[in-house]
């Protein structure tokens, strides 16, 4: 390839701009590029923008993966029923809907829509966060977001008629809603008026409110949270019969949380009194107020996994409550489901494990905790949520997914011990021949690691194009989940591969940290070994290989690329932190510190630099084919990690691929319209086939 077949990109000064931390020079020569309001910085958008248009208009494919993409997505979505006396609420997306839309069920089995995005915003810009009905079911509080800001507002309806009762309530995101029996009341989460809090901290200083329903949010009560940490997270939670409150905090996204529990019968509502159960403890733990008096905790503090406890009220040292189920050594605590019917003998306790990333439901002995028996599973995949109803009863609910089986909803009835499909994906979809097979790898210091490689049942066995994905970071695990990207990748002949970095959440808490702070370069030797693995077997070469990660996984593929040039033919980064010594300016970058470590630290900034992919960036370097994908609305990870990462690259590649910046508006971090994620696929997929020779007639 000549010369002139080289991109020409955008001009971007290159600044002679040194930092010294704590002694350390740090070059960064494009940050005008952080200014999104900066003329210079609009005009080099736009020039992107036309570059990536060029481009992409030269890859084939393009109608065919739109067709497929869209036929597969519409499978549609179903979600566990969550019971309210004779109520269902049910999340549902069909094949002709762009957002998943709310409905009730109710006891004749007639069904209504409560909210519908579109309904409200014809744009599809809007999006519905949460969601939370009254302990009875006639009241529902919901959460809204305009412009994918995910700026959630929250508002009340009555649930018989529709009709706002309460709301709008501003400064709401990720707000808890925990209701007190009658639904005249609830705790919840909001941040203080920007004019309260310091310039550049209006995303933080939350406290816990309670809110009489129809009242001006600005009467309502503080109730905790003064004076704490700026960036604490909480949530908040009141028992079924309304004695108990419960208030967890936790500073940003730290891996542990302080937690406190209130006998509202006993003391005002609105002045609970407040006692510790856990503070400056190293760990997770969260309450559960059982139909029998009891109380019982999830908690990994000194069992990484997970355990279960429980106690009488009035015990709050963790210390002294009793074992109810054991950590598994191989398994990762999910969740639990309490059934305690009238026609059980005995209550049975339904406890959520996930083993090495597959989910898994064991039956147990309520009282003794002993395991008597597992519930049937459709198959190797993953228990999406679970469900019983609150007043008690023999029955479950829970979601179920894998990388072929789009979600579905299987009931389990405790009495018979038979697990039954309960409600299956709305759409009918042609899904492709596909196996998913869990391969175990050794990482770069002996560790095994695990990933999923999903491929056509006919495959061959020669090297076959390959997208190589993962994540790595805040213990979120990534277990199989049905996609219509990988399945319509994987139908042409590619190969898909879902790697369980350390730093994620599949192998517990001690996974998680095996991959932050100062041993986050772990995730990236796992992803290295990963790509070598798959190249070592023949299931692909590094000139069929793409990398791909969103987020933290968007500074994971930009690590990768920088580390290791050579190993990869292309690279979708979308979304990314790229910038670590800048990230905590931005966004929501001071919540992360305890994941990644402080520029304002002179030995956490040693951690930052060793691997920052904008820092790495080197001269004269063949990089390989890179997409980065940015959201102009995305209030968590700024976009302009992507910028200026890309004109570094676009400034220091040697060779020939492109460098590309694919800049989308009026979408957030997260959720978005359904054919706005076709299109994202679309882009993507090409991109990915364009470089690595996947022929989409094959």
């Amino acid at each position: 390839m000549s010369d002139a077949d080289r991109p020409t990109y955008p001009d971007a000064e290159r600044l002679p701009l040194v930092d010294t931390l704590h002694g350390t020079p740090v070059p960064d020569p494009y940050r005008w590029l952080e200014d999104a309001d900066d003329a210079r910085t609009k005009s080099w958008s736009l020039a992107q923008d036309a570059l990536f248009t060029e481009a992409r208009d030269s890859w084939p494919g393009k109608e065919h993966v739109r067709r497929r993409v869209t036929e597969l997505v519409g499978a549609g979505i179903v979600t566990a029923p969550v019971w309210r006396g004779d109520r269902q609420f049910v999340m549902r997306r069909s094949a002709d809907q762009e957002h998943a839309v709310l409905i009730v069920i109710e006891a004749d089995g007639s069904e209504r829509t409560l909210i519908d995005p579109m309904a409200l915003d014809a744009s599809g810009t809007t999006t519905l966060d949460t969601w939370q009905p009254s302990k009875e079911g006639h009241l529902l509080a919901y959460q809204l977001s305009e412009g994918g800001t995910e700026e959630s507002v929250l508002r009340v309806m009555d649930v018989a008629t529709g009709d706002l009762v309460d709301g709008p309530i501003d400064r709401a995101r990720y707000s808890p809603v925990a209701w007190l029996p009658g639904a005249k009341s609830y705790y919840y989460v909001r941040r203080l008026p920007a004019d309260q809090v310091p310039e550049g901290e209006e995303q933080f200083h939350r406290r816990v409110w309670m809110h009489h329903v129809g009242s001006d949010p600005d009467t309502d009560t503080m109730i905790f949270g003064d004076g704490l940490d700026a960036t604490n997270y909480y949530g908040v939670t009141v028992s079924r019969d309304g004695r108990w409150l419960s208030i967890t905090a936790a500073a940003g996204t730290e891996p542990r949380n302080d937690l406190w529990v209130a006998d509202i019968a006993a003391s005002a509502p609105d002045m609970p009194e407040l006692v510790t159960v856990q503070e400056d403890v190293d760990a997770q733990t969260s309450l559960h107020f059982g139909r029998d008096g009891l109380i019982y905790a999830y908690t990994n503090a000194q069992a990484p996994r997970g355990r279960i406890l429980v106690t009488e009220p009035g015990v709050w040292s963790l210390d002294d409550w009793r074992v109810l189920v054991p950590e598994d050594p191989e398994a990762v605590l999910e969740g639990w489901a309490v059934l305690d019917g009238e026609a059980l003998p005995d209550p049975v306790l339904l406890v959520v494990r996930s083993h090495h990333a597959v989910g898994r439901i064991h039956r147990h002995d309520l009282r003794s905790g002993a395991e008597t028996g597992s519930v049937p599973m459709p198959g190797l995949g993953t228990v999406a949520g679970i469900s019983d109803r609150p007043e008690g009863g023999h029955e479950a609910w829970f979601g179920y997914t894998d990388h072929i089986t789009p979600a579905s909803v299987y009931h389990y009835d405790a009495v018979s011990d038979a697990t039954s499909l309960w409600a299956s994906a709305p759409g009918s979809v042609d899904v492709p021949p596909a196996t998913s097979e869990q391969v175990v790898y050794p990482s770069k210091d002996g560790t095994p690691v695990r990933m999923f490689v999903i491929r056509r049942a006919d495959a061959g066995s020669g090297p076959a194009p390959t997208i190589l994905n993962g994540y790595g970071g805040f213990g979120v695990p990534l277990t199989p989940a049905y996609s219509a990207t990988i399945l319509a990748w994987v139908e042409a002949g590619g190969v898909y591969v879902v790697a369980n970095l350390r730093g994620g959440g599949e192998e517990g808490e001690d996974w998680h940290r095996a991959g932050m702070r100062d041993t986050k370069q772990n995730v990236f030797d796992d992803f290295h070994a990963a790509a070598m693995w798959l190249i070592d077997h023949g299931v692909t070469t590094a000139d069929q290989l793409t990398i791909s990660g969103g987020s933290n996984g968007g500074l994971l593929v930009g690590a990768a690329l920088t580390q290791r040039p050579d190993l990869y033919s292309a690279v979708i980064c979308a979304a990314p932190l790229l910038d670590m010594v800048r990230y905590e300016e931005y966004g929501l970058g001071p919540t992360w510190s305890d994941e990644y470590g402080s520029a304002s630290d002179p030995t956490e900034l040693g951690w930052l630099l060793s691997y920052s992919p904008y820092h790495h960036v080197r001269e004269d370097v063949d990089y390989p084919a890179t997409l980065f994908t940015i959201f102009d609305g995305d209030t968590r990870v700024d976009p302009l990690h992507g910028r200026k990462m890309a004109a570094a690259m676009q400034h220091s590649t040697s060779g020939h691929r492109p460098v590309l910046v694919r800049r989308e508006s009026d979408v957030g971090h997260g959720a978005r319209a359904v054919t706005r994620a076709v299109e994202l696929s679309v882009d993507t997929l090409t991109f990915a086939a364009a470089h690595t020779g996947l022929a989409w007639d094959a």
